[in-house]
């Protein structure tokens, strides 16, 4: 989200700024003028309005190449968070179906997943989302444009209507996970090229439903979290049918007469090329910022030549003093929603409430919705010894079962916790880091605490809830160093 925003000599005591859009209508003039109907600023625009300012909102989703489109919203709503957890919700309902035989329940098998099903439920939700949006927007009278904005000048932005190297036959044939939370039909035997987030989240439950699904991925799972927590994610999800390809990358897709996609690729740790054959091959390499048309360059405002993102200071400014950016397009920020929403909202009340707050990105939680859910919040355990040293931290950590898994005798291998402390006197809890059931849940409680400075003493005088997966983190008391046996006995 990139917005402008007018300052009003009454309010300021400083020279005031003009800025337009140039509508359809003709011209108009905004307090703020919000690029972008994202969680950012959706949520900036209608604070903004709140402080009885001239808000305006412009958004345009530009179709995928297989022509899939979206309303108002961003990614979270129509092809993210909102689509992504439904889903997940649908894979998790198959596993309780299977353990649902062992406490009794007689289901008929084999048990059928139909995806048109699924999909027109959750489409249906996600458009009522997108309609619950434009009315905010109506209530909160915030003019709305569905069209692509691009400046003009530094305080004029027009209203329009409508990277990397190419892999041949990835255009053409391939979808990505923005058209796969559209299928109205299966995607059958599925291809994830990628192994982010969004990668392992879609082939889980996809695996989850009965697809055929394999990952392919050219590096390490999930960069940017702890890669020991990543590893027993994709080890978890190999358990549970997903098959992983490891340290290939492809090269070429071709679709056969019987409209099959083979795909070629290369194993760089045999050297070798390898091909198979898939209905779909979804594409989840990352999100490319979409500013061409924006017109940056021309009004001064710096991006990373590297990623396309704007590059922004502590109160979300560019570097144009007027115009500001936050959420997934802005260097350097976490590309999560709730951020989005905070980062937008306090920028609102600086801009026009005569706040000073600004927007602090330490200790942010956050959950993949892999098969087995893996939740963390601060450093991870590399980052830590990075930053302090390893003679310096100290890591609690266990292996668990759940109680849910015993009577259903589901392994339980890699749930598991870990908490990175410092080691000194206080012992600062640094990072937690949670796999198994629900962990977005159980983390949202803990980050509370750690936001707060929380140490591990405290935390060892928090009395669990029993019987729950969470009270294992109030009874962590092994650590790494002491090399002894980390797995839980006993209820």
């Amino acid at each position: 989200m990139a917005a402008l925003w007018r300052r009003r000599e009454r309010l300021l005591g400083v020279s005031g700024l003009c800025r337009t859009v140039r509508a359809l209508s003709g011209k108009n003039e905004y307090d703020l003028l919000v690029i972008g109907g994202g969680s950012g600023g959706l949520a900036c625009a209608k604070e903004a309005a709140q402080f009885g300012r001239q808000v305006a909102v412009l958004d345009y989703v530009e179709p995928s190449p297989q022509g899939t489109k979206w309303g108002l919203g961003g990614t979270c709503v129509n092809v993210g968070c909102i689509p992504k957890k439904l889903m997940h919700q649908a894979a998790l309902l198959g596993s309780a179906l299977k353990d649902a035989q062992h406490y009794g329940w007689n289901i008929a098998q084999p048990v059928h997943h139909t995806w048109s099903v699924m999909a027109q439920a959750v489409q249906n939700y996600v458009k009522s989302l997108n309609w619950g949006h434009r009315v905010q927007l109506q209530d909160k009278k915030v003019k709305y444009f569905n069209m692509k904005g691009s400046f003009s000048d530094p305080h004029t932005v027009r209203g329009l209507t409508k990277a990397g190297k190419e892999i041949a036959g990835a255009l053409e044939y391939g979808i990505t996970s923005d058209d796969l939370f559209w299928l109205k039909e299966s995607p059958g035997k599925t291809l994830v090229v990628g192994a982010s987030y969004v990668s392992l989240e879609c082939a889980g439950f996809l695996t989850g439903i009965g697809l055929d699904t394999t990952v392919m991925m050219r590096s390490i799972p999930l960069r940017g979290f702890d890669q020991q927590m990543a590893s027993l994610v994709t080890e978890h999800m190999e358990s549970y049918g997903t098959k992983f390809l490891k340290r290939c990358f492809p090269t070429k897709v071709e679709k056969l007469e019987s409209n099959r996609l083979q795909v070629t690729w290369k194993n760089t740790d045999l050297g070798t090329e390898e091909t198979d054959s898939f209905d779909t091959v979804m594409w989840a390499v990352g999100r490319a910022p979409d500013t061409e048309t924006l017109n940056l360059e021309a009004v001064g405002v710096k991006t990373n030549s590297e990623t396309g993102k704007i590059i922004v200071d502590a109160s979300e400014a560019t570097s144009v003093p007027h115009i500001y950016a936050v959420g997934d397009i802005t260097e350097g920020r976490p590309e999560l929603t709730p951020t989005a929403i905070a980062a937008g909202k306090l920028l609102a009340q600086r801009l026009f409430g005569q706040s000073s707050e600004l927007m602090d990105y330490d200790n942010v939680p956050t959950t993949v919705f892999t098969p087995l859910e893996y939740g963390c919040v601060g450093l991870s355990e590399e980052a830590a010894v990075q930053c302090y040293g390893s003679d310096n931290i100290e890591v609690y950590h266990a292996y668990y079962k759940p109680l849910e898994f015993t009577v259903a005798e589901r392994d339980a291998t890699q749930c598991y916790v870990k908490m990175v402390c410092l080691r000194e006197r206080e012992q600062r809890i640094l990072g937690l880091h949670f796999i198994g059931p629900n962990a977005g849940e159980v983390i949202q409680g803990f980050a509370l605490g750690i936001k707060c400075g929380a140490t591990y003493p405290q935390l060892m005088k928090t009395v669990g809830i029993h019987p729950t997966c969470a009270e294992e983190i109030t009874k962590l008391h092994i650590t790494k160093r002491s090399g002894l046996d980390a797995t839980v006995t006993g209820c």
